[in-house]
């Protein structure tokens, strides 16, 4: 048996976890290891510095609401699937209370709770000038294009042969799909993000920080083989440090059990891990703490009462002092749930997306203020759009959705794909009250981000393995065109 430390991987199948420990702060630290133990093995040319952030808004965000055709015709189609505004169980917008966006863009309005985020769209307000945002249409899972007809075929049992993604309209399904870009499923899961920092961390990161840094707890989207996500709070790390004293006691006491030397393999790299794990905290939150990351009069611009707001100025912190951290690539994962409206859309929906757009006009505020704006990419995903027909006030599980993408990398004020058909059982419409089918891939969409983020064109096929399907990475073209030349 080799003694180099074990992988993440190798010693989680080995060992339980369980019979460790019950604190909270042990278990976290289990699922936590350094990016990459060796040194890197060639950096990068250059000195830019990029971050993703993912904003994925679990539940199944009904995202058109959010984009909504406002040209007559269009609407008029809108209007007359989703119930009438103003009728019983209707869920149209007010067509005349839409934030209507320009230029290219014209024939399409906001939800009128997304007062930031058109302000980005149309370069307005405290983004004079600046087009920061753009949105893409009729995304979702596929493994290879289809078209409706070939998907009520396999529906029917006709075409059984045809790939398409596992347990469509499941949640979990669908939440595990996006993170991993593997709609057809997997057998050991890894995220796209995990893989990209497979690739590329030791070739631009030197820090024992992971690139893979998680404000939400564990997820599939930044595991790797041999990475995983970093997981901190809107506060700072997850060190032993930051608990009360009597359990600062206990864990004194913890340590020191990790300072001895054992002759199992499996326990001494147990304790390997978890030094390692715990040092690397405590040197984010040394950062983290520092003056370095003092965001100055960005921090004003979060509002205190708004949760992911608090949570997007640590995404905010994190990238300030990348370079202390080593880090010259970062991706970040947001959760923010509560979007499965079945019951209930209209005033719920207005609720929560006044609270996404406020953090997510001050997290672009804030990198635009601090001289960032051109080295981050913040992108939305979800489970599934939803059904275009009401079900009485809410609606269901659906597949193809609207995704919103900011930065200033971004062509801003654009809507990127096509946009589908409303009508019901219409062309795009695969049945059950108004299930889009995706005109376009998920896998198109990242791709576009991993293109800016230094993925190379070789090896693209290795993040997303049905990208040939829809694009070719040496095409030298643009998959969507959203992220500017």
């Amino acid at each position: 048996m080799s003694s180099s430390p074990i992988s993440r991987r190798k010693f989680l199948r080995q060992f339980n976890c369980a019979a460790i420990s019950s604190s909270a702060i042990l278990n976290t630290l289990l699922n936590l290891k350094l990016a990459n133990s060796a040194a890197a093995d060639g950096i990068a040319p250059g000195t830019d510095s990029k971050a993703m952030v993912c904003l994925f808004l679990s539940g199944g965000m009904d995202s058109y609401q959010m984009l909504v055709p406002w040209e007559q015709s269009r609407y008029n189609s809108y209007s007359t699937t989703r119930g009438a505004f103003g009728t019983d169980g209707g869920l149209a917008l007010d067509r005349n209370a839409l934030l209507r966006l320009t230029g290219s863009a014209s024939d399409f309005g906001f939800h009128p709770s997304m007062v930031g985020m058109h302000q980005m769209a149309t370069g307005t307000g405290p983004f004079l000038g600046k087009k920061r945002i753009a949105a893409i249409t009729n995304v979702g899972t596929l493994v290879q294009p289809i078209s409706k007809l070939q998907y009520q075929a396999w529906e029917n049992g006709e075409n059984a042969a045809l790939p398409v993604p596992r347990a469509l309209f499941s949640h979990s399904d669908q939440m595990e799909q996006w993170q991993t870009a593997v709609p057809q499923g997997m057998l050991e899961l890894t995220g796209w993000a995990g893989r990209v920092a497979d690739i590329i961390n030791s070739s631009y990161n030197t820090g024992a920080t992971s690139m893979s840094i998680s404000l939400s707890g564990n997820n599939v989207f930044q595991v790797g083989d041999t990475t995983t996500q970093f997981a901190i709070t809107p506060g700072g790390s997850l060190s032993f440090e930051n608990y009360s004293i009597p359990h600062q006691l206990k864990n004194q006491a913890f340590r020191s059990t990790l300072e001895q030397s054992y002759t199992n393999l499996l326990s001494q790299s147990f304790a390997n891990l978890t030094k390692e794990s715990d040092a690397a905290q405590l040197h984010f939150q040394e950062q983290f703490d520092s003056s370095a990351a003092d965001l100055g009069a960005a921090t004003a611009l979060f509002p205190p009462a708004n949760y992911l707001a608090t949570t997007l100025q640590a995404v905010l912190k994190a990238i300030k002092i990348r370079s202390a951290l080593g880090l010259r690539r970062q991706t970040f994962f947001v959760n923010w749930g509560g979007w499965d409206m079945h019951g209930d859309l209209l005033g719920p929906q207005a609720e929560q997306l006044a609270v996404v757009d406020a953090a997510l006009s001050a997290f672009q505020q804030g990198l635009e203020l601090l001289g960032l704006s051109n080295d981050v990419v913040t992108f939305t995903a979800s489970d599934f759009g939803r059904t275009l027909r009401s079900n009485g006030r809410g609606t269901d599980h659906a597949w193809g959705a609207n995704a919103f993408v900011m930065g200033g990398p971004v062509d801003g004020g654009r809507i990127f794909g096509t946009f589908p058909d409303l009508t019901l059982d219409g062309p795009d419409d695969v049945g059950y009250g108004g299930r889009l089918l995706p005109s376009t891939s998920a896998d198109v969409y990242f791709a576009e981000m991993l293109r800016w983020f230094g993925v190379p064109a070789t090896q693209m096929a290795s993040v997303l393995p049905n990208i040939a399907n829809f694009w070719n990475p040496l095409s030298g073209t643009a998959p969507l065109g959203f992220i500017k030349s």
